[in-house]
């Protein structure tokens, strides 16, 4: 017998979505959902983008973690309750709990940069810092949840938790009119199966598809075997989706609902970032982009569709930020670097910086060289760094110091 047909009693049905949206009503930002011309142009999809990194946390995870909240008992919110997290989950139950008096203990890794720590500290939590990893945390959020009889809500493997994310979904049906496809994030699984529940159970012509990084694709590999499998650990800049074993309560309903999941790699994150920033005027964290970037590297079955994407989240670090867009003008061809071999002699510098300028290519950092990289006696080498309107202007500086007798190579 499949997952799918072993659906229990605890999977979440529409009115379980519907009851979460009444609940969720004057607390939760109606994030919007406007068509991109743009997008919808570089990927032959109408795209819709539903801006769940306006949300006052910058991410979807408040939805679920409130609905869980309001359902605590009287005698479960005197206790609080306690998570483990390390960036979006936290500051939800942070941020919810205590502006309800409820107390919220969330454990984080030790590693966990400190902008996410002060900011789930600034919404009111006792932050622990335990352990090497998620797992590490969990765990000890497992111990103090027994210990001290509190109330722990999981991340993603809770039906209150999927309801509430799930109300994306109805909105999404509101927003956009004869809506096609839904593109969904997918990390345990709480997100795409509270959509996907609501979504198929109000028309189940409209496709909803899962979009994993390549270095963690837990919830493909559950699909594909049936049941929920540990994956070994991996880094990814989509860390707010980085879970290395599918939920066992979200996989029977994404086997139920879901069409298609598909896998996106570091660079295809990364540019979809960039894509969304320098075109959209939208940041989006590396989970919250990953949908985007399935559409833009054309890894989905859809053609032509009116395509709602979900921008989970937009809480990233700033210096990943600037090492994301750094590499994507690399990757565009923007910028580049070039080792050039000089004769060692008054002028040769000049002259070089002379042809450079007069290709209109601007100089942004250099490293002049005698001692290193083989360079002959008389000789010298300069590493130039230069950024360039793109591939064309590249080709016709690179015909200049052909010309020009340089002597030269691309520095990767």
């Amino acid at each position: 017998m499949s997952t799918a047909e072993r659906v229990s009693e605890t999977s979440i049905t529409l009115a379980d979505v519907v009851a979460a949206r009444e609940r969720l009503r004057n607390s939760i930002y109606y994030s919007p959902c406007a068509h991109s011309q743009m997008l919808s142009s570089i990927t032959g999809q109408q795209v819709f983008l539903k801006l769940e990194n306006l949300q006052m946390t910058g991410s979807f995870k408040e939805r679920g973690a409130l609905n869980r909240i309001a359902l605590l008992t009287p005698e479960q919110a005197a206790r609080g309750v306690v998570a483990a997290s390390a960036g979006n989950h936290a500051q939800g139950v942070a941020y919810h709990a205590t502006k309800r008096g409820i107390r919220a203990v969330i454990v984080m890794p030790l590693a966990t940069p400190l902008v996410k720590v002060t900011a789930t500290r600034g919404f009111g939590a006792e932050v622990v810092l335990h352990g090497a990893n998620y797992d590490e945390a969990y765990e000890e959020a497992r111990r103090i949840c027994a210990a001290q009889n509190m109330t722990f809500i999981h991340p993603f493997d809770d039906p209150a938790v999927m309801a509430g994310q799930g109300t994306i979904g109805l909105e999404l049906l509101e927003q956009i009119p004869d809506l096609e496809a839904v593109v969904v994030p997918i990390g345990g699984g709480g997100l795409i199966g509270g959509v996907a529940c609501a979504i198929k159970e109000s028309n189940p012509r409209i496709k909803v598809i899962g979009a994993q990084t390549s270095r963690l694709p837990s919830m493909k590999v559950a699909v594909e075997q049936h049941r929920p499998v540990t994956i070994p650990p991996a880094t990814t800049i989509a860390d707010g989706i980085a879970v290395r074993r599918a939920g066992e309560v979200t996989l029977p309903v994404i086997e139920r609902y879901v069409d298609e999941i598909v896998t996106v790699d570091e660079d295809e994150i990364a540019s979809a970032i960039l894509v969304l920033l320098e075109r959209e005027k939208t940041l989006a964290e590396g989970a919250g982009a990953t949908g985007l970037a399935s559409l833009l590297q054309k890894k989905t079955s859809l053609n032509g569709a009116r395509t709602a994407v979900i921008i989970g989240g937009g809480n990233i670090d700033v210096t990943l930020l600037s090492r994301i867009i750094e590499r994507g003008l690399v990757q565009d061809g923007r910028m580049i670097r070039l080792r050039i071999h000089l004769l060692d002699k008054p002028g040769a510098l000049a002259e070089l910086t002379k042809l450079i300028a007069h290709h209109r290519v601007n100089i942004v950092d250099t490293l002049y060289n005698r001692a290193y990289y083989g360079v002959n006696l008389g000789d010298t080498t300069i590493d130039i760094t230069l950024e360039t309107r793109g591939p064309a202007q590249v080709a016709e500086l690179l015909a200049a110091l052909d010309a020009g007798g340089y002597v030269y190579s691309r520095v990767l």
